[in-house]
């Protein structure tokens, strides 16, 4: 057996991918943007440079950082009522001097370029995206340490950590819109290219250790190759053949920021993010980000395993959520290890399962074993019949037809059944499910009728049969409008900040008396904003 401790904080399994490395060729001209100057700390490479920033460069890992965060995982969860003490205070308007001397004092090997692409990312995770940054913080206590021993051992610069925050937002079954996988977003073929194994079982992609050690690897090529992490960096997103498409059309410059436009649309904020990850996780006290914890157990331990095994068998016979162990074992596709003795697998469990599976072993490899194994054999990976029962023995049927709004926790609390069933019974995985999907329920006897209903109600309807009211949404107040002012009106992405910078003479403080606001938070599309009195 090998034995490794660690923080249960993996159990966070996410439905949606957030970073991917894409294929996308040279972009298209920018539109609606807006023209700053550079403030480089390298003063030889990007001195008095102009860039222009584009919001939906900004907007693209922003939406996708807002649906992750009210995932249903992450809602339920991490704990955001908590007792504890969290800060509505947080600082705003920070002067440019301040980021650049921060930066300077990280103990870094990457250069950390300081402009205003790279403030707009840094204001976005400690401003904007506040909560989900405090979720991170949360997990890299688990993540981190696998990051910096891996890098270590290949003799590179610790915080290139910092790039699965971009990549994935430390979710190991993250999955992009074009099919890269895990913590580091590996596409099949190049997962296949550095020895990931992915079959139909098994996605090392999602292992966090040996996708680590994988994308180690990877980064380490890309910066042969180039010789400059900003540029492996950008490489490892978009691929050597964009980078180098762009140096060529750059005129053959090799600085990061003298290629930026040449560079696929995504990836140019992706070296910005970068850097405004690596000071937002430096310097989350100085901004009040606390990390948030998910309310679980917090050690585990691995256990190698030499056979065959189904989660059913693991759960039924320890006591254990099958929740739990998709959780705590994400590599592993279809609820099966793989395993014989030729090719053990890991299995990780809580600390205090680990020896009721020791004690237990043969009865957990013995229960069922021929529906799960018949004849010792793997089933057929394109057959369900496992996991889709003909009926339920003193259950009654019920089929749900999927509304927009659903998802597996909501449907699962309104027939009263478990997560994980619902899953079984309808062979759902990561929470996928679509509307208009009919979905098998098993139900009491004699209660079907009244289940039945629940395909008629509306969402507040099904809330209240459990007990759960559904707040409606409180009409804004439009006030009329004061002819003795002027007004902004908000656009997408807009901060206080950005619009004071709009008006001569006005700061963000002024902006928020006039409107009664505290935060940016109060702030939304199409609103009307009192600036300044007009004269």
């Amino acid at each position: 057996m090998i034995k490794r401790t660690f923080l249960y904080t993996i159990l966070i399994i996410f439905s949606i991918g957030v970073f991917a490395q894409t294929s996308e060729s040279i972009p298209l001209e920018l539109a609606n943007t807006d023209t700053l100057y550079i403030d480089s700390m390298e003063v030889d490479t990007s001195e008095n440079k102009v860039f222009e920033i584009d919001d939906e460069l900004n907007a693209i890992f922003s939406e996708q950082m807002d649906s992750l965060l009210h995932s249903w995982e992450v809602q339920n969860r991490f704990n955001f009522d908590s007792s504890e003490v969290r800060l509505g205070y947080y600082p705003t308007n920070v002067p440019d001097s301040v980021y650049i001397q921060r930066l300077k004092d990280i103990e870094q090997v990457v250069d950390l370029n300081y402009n205003q692409v790279v403030k707009r990312y840094i204001q976005m995770y400690t401003e904007k995206r506040r909560d989900l940054v405090e979720v991170m913080l949360g997990l890299s206590a688990y993540y981190f340490p696998i990051f910096e021993e891996t890098l270590d051992k290949y003799d590179m610069p610790l915080e290139i950590k910092y790039l699965a925050i971009i990549e994935s937002a430390l979710n190991p079954t993250a999955r992009s819109r074009v099919g890269a996988n895990g913590l580091w977003q590996f596409m099949y073929g190049t997962a296949r290219n550095m020895k990931l194994e992915i079959t139909s079982f098994v996605d090392e992609r999602r292992d966090p250790v040996k996708s680590t050690d994988a994308a180690a690897r990877y980064l380490n090529r890309l910066h042969d190759i180039y010789g400059n992490w900003h540029l492996a960096i950008a490489a490892y997103n978009c691929g050597p053949g964009n980078v180098n498409r762009a140096i060529r059309r750059s005129g053959g410059r090799t600085n990061y920021w003298e290629i930026y436009y040449r560079l696929p649309r995504e990836t140019r904020g992706y070296v910005p993010a970068f850097i405004a990850a690596m000071y937002t996780f430096e310097y989350h006290k100085e901004h009040n980000l606390v990390p948030r914890y998910p309310e679980i157990p917090l050690s585990v331990d691995t256990v190698m395993v030499n056979d065959y095994l189904h989660f059913d068998q693991i759960a039924a016979t320890i006591g254990m959520d099958k929740e739990k162990l998709r959780a705590l074992n994400p590599m592993y596709r279809r609820d099966v290890i793989p395993a014989k003795k030729t090719k053990p697998y890991p299995l990780v469990l809580p600390n205090d399962k680990i020896m009721d599976f020791i004690d237990k072993d043969t009865t957990v490899f013995a229960y069922e074993r021929d529906k799960y194994f018949p004849d010792n054999t793997l089933q057929d990976p394109t057959s369900s019949s496992y996991f889709v029962p003909v009926d339920v023995k003193g259950k009654d049927k019920v089929v749900y037809t999927v509304k927009a709004g659903d998802n597996v926790g909501f449907i699962s609390s309104w027939f009263h059944v478990r997560a994980s069933d619902l899953r079984y019974w309808n062979d759902i995985r990561r929470d996928i499910i679509r509307v208009g999907q009919k979905l098998a329920l098993y139900v009491p006897e004699g209660q079907k009728a009244k289940y039945e209903k629940l395909n008629s109600m509306s969402f507040a309807e099904k809330q209240a049969s459990i007990g759960k009211s559904v707040k409606p949404a409180e009409p804004k107040k439009v006030e009329p409008l004061d002819p003795n002012y002027v007004y902004h009106t908000v656009r997408r992405g807009d901060t206080i900040w950005d619009i004071a910078k709009q008006y001569a003479g006005i700061s963000s403080d002024d902006i928020m008396k006039l409107n009664n606001l505290t935060n940016d938070r109060g702030l939304y599309v199409g609103q009307k904003l009192k600036i300044k009195r007009k004269g």
